[in-house]
């Protein structure tokens, strides 16, 4: 039987084949060539980031103010163009217990919550022209005690139902609001009403005392409790949380 014998060809020289020529995309915002994503020009591979890591995609911050707060100081919204209607509907509809969390006086004026004031009598206060001190050339001028009928310390007071508000820990709350726009499920209103009033001049002298008594008008608050959503957890539900809430405008004499 003949044997087989398989010759090996001799290898020559080696010549690479030069690939297809591709434009390398530009790296983002100029960032150096191997330079991690984000970092500052001419920084080294792996440098931390100047101004700490960014936060991750999707992050929510519960602690940031919504859109509706941006050009206020204060912590709570009466308006929301970002309020979630369709999702607070849907999960009224979705909570078997909602009932159980849920109530509310709808209706609130003076007439129920002040003794000896009418609801007329409360919103035709106005204490617009009220600046706390004399308009005349003396302290003890007649124009800093005298004045129309109403409260020692000028206040706003609103029937509100809030849309958003800061709870006591700080961070920003859904609340609920249900007035359906249409006929559907939820038909029925289910809101929150809270009675807020604020002094129009804080710390400002109290009208019809004279100034030797040292007077000054005090803001009061009063921890309210509301069925709200969690905007940064979707799947939590509806819960009962509580905020801190303008109550009264208080005239306080310095002993």
């Amino acid at each position: 039987m003949a044997a087989i014998v398989v010759m090996a060809a001799t290898p020559g020289p080696y010549h690479p084949t030069p690939a297809p020529y591709a434009p390398h995309p530009a790296p983002h915002h100029g960032a150096p060539h191997g330079a991690p994503h984000g970092a500052p020009h001419g920084a080294p591979h792996g440098a931390p980031h100047p101004h700490g890591p960014p936060p991750p995609h999707g992050y929510c911050d519960p602690k940031a103010p919504p859109k509706c707060a941006l050009h206020s100081d204060l912590p709570f919204c009466l308006e929301d163009p970002e309020y979630p209607e369709y999702e607070i509907a849907n999960k009224i509809s979705q909570d078997p217990i909602f009932l159980k969390k849920y109530s509310d006086v709808p209706d609130q004026s003076a007439d129920d919550l002040v003794d000896h004031i009418t609801a007329y009598q409360e919103h035709a206060f106005d204490y617009s022209y009220y600046t706390g001190a004399s308009k005349g050339p003396s302290p003890f001028d007649l124009t800093h005690w005298s004045g129309p009928e109403g409260y020692l310390c000028p206040s706003i007071v609103d029937y509100a139902k809030i849309r958003r508000a800061v709870n006591v820990e700080g961070y920003w709350r859904i609340i609920l609001q249900h007035i359906p726009k249409e006929y559907g499920y939820g038909q029925y209103n289910y809101t929150q009403t809270a009675r807020l009033e604020t002094c129009i001049t804080p710390d400002s002298a109290c009208r019809l005392l004279a100034p030797c008594y040292e007077s000054k008008c005090t803001q009061k608050y009063v921890y309210h409790r509301m069925v709200s959503l969690d905007p940064c957890d979707p799947y939590r539900g509806f819960f009962i949380d509580t905020y801190k809430l303008p109550s009264a405008c208080s005239c306080h004499v310095h002993q």
